[in-house]
């Protein structure tokens, strides 16, 4: 029978391998006790890795499995299940999402509904915003996306400290990536999860970013008293190297927009300058520089031309 399947497939000239679905090859790496990290890869979207370029990460308490963000399809949530399955049999009874971009939290479906928790303004976000991510992850990936559907987190968090089977976790609301950027604190271990706000070895994205304030949460986080670092993406670290690489491409970036927008350079004339040698190292800096003069240099025209604009007498 397995070897009539096969010859149908070949004859109606469909690849044999999307019988079995898409294999990210999870293979979780412990970074501290009790704690693994399922690192992705330093690239753009593609069919080739199904859009496996985020960090998640899980924590196996005494009382069960918290998750830090479930991935960028359904395929990738169910395949995370079954790495943390082959950790640990304790079940999953936490799976925070940091933010509502869909690499984060289009694995959602493959946990229990009453898991799922974000700040409420991510929940928001993934309401409004959740099937057009969901719908042009389908164009960037293909068919590692079959069969995803957008599942709302149904538990909206708060700041503040909680104990989860003799793990001290503690919720920050911040903002600056998005409008709303949960990092989480794990004290027991030193351990900071720090999604999308901080980035390591990869450019930072910027489509919903407000630097002033991105930059205010990034001295939050290096406040902290961490001993290990997970990132958004790019390799976890056992110090703030990854902030203040974050923050140092953050404030070029702002100063590059402002500059070049009171000198009166148009948009395509920015994402032709050329790039310092510290940030050429960053991965997909050639995608990413550019997305980033067209989501934040029209907000940066229209500051220099209201400050060049005569002040009216009171």
């Amino acid at each position: 029978m397995k070897r009539l399947l096969a010859t149908l497939a070949l004859l109606a000239g469909l690849p044999i391998a999307q019988a079995a679905g898409f294999d990210y090859q999870l293979a979780p790496r412990q970074i501290a006790p009790a704690t693994w990290v399922l690192e992705g890869a330093r690239e753009d979207f593609s069919f080739a890795n199904g859009g496996r370029i985020v960090n998640t990460a899980f924590v196996v308490t005494d009382a069960g499995v918290v998750v830090i963000d479930s991935g960028p399809s359904r395929q990738y949530g169910e395949q995370t299940v079954a790495a943390i399955g082959r950790i640990t049999d304790k079940p999953v009874i936490k799976v925070w999402i940091t933010h509502h971009h869909p690499d984060h939290f289009l694995g959602n479906q493959a946990f229990a509904r009453k898991t799922l928790g974000a700040l409420a303004r991510t929940i928001t976000d993934i309401e409004s915003d959740g099937k057009g991510f969901n719908e042009n992850m389908y164009r960037l990936v293909g068919d590692a996306m079959r069969d995803t559907e957008v599942v709302v987190p149904t538990e909206a968090l708060t700041p503040g400290t909680v104990d989860i089977g003799g793990h001290r976790f503690e919720l920050l609301a911040l903002d600056g990536h998005t409008a709303g950027d949960l990092a989480v604190l794990d004290h027991t271990t030193g351990v900071l999860f720090a999604g999308d706000l901080v980035f390591h070895e990869r450019t930072p994205t910027t489509p919903h970013a407000t630097i002033a304030r991105w930059l205010k949460s990034l001295d939050m986080l290096e406040a902290l008293p961490f001993k290990h670092i997970v990132p958004g993406h790019g390799p976890a670290a056992a110090d703030a190297a990854p902030i203040r690489q974050t923050r140092d491409y953050l404030k070029w970036l702002d100063g590059l927009l402002t500059q070049s927008a009171a000198a009166g350079l148009d948009m395509t004339e920015v994402m032709r300058l050329p790039l310092p040698k510290i940030f050429r190292q960053l991965a997909v800096i050639d995608a990413e520089f550019p997305r980033s003069v067209s989501h934040l240099y029209p907000a940066a025209e229209e500051a220099a031309l209201n400050d060049s604009s005569p002040r009216r007498k009171p």
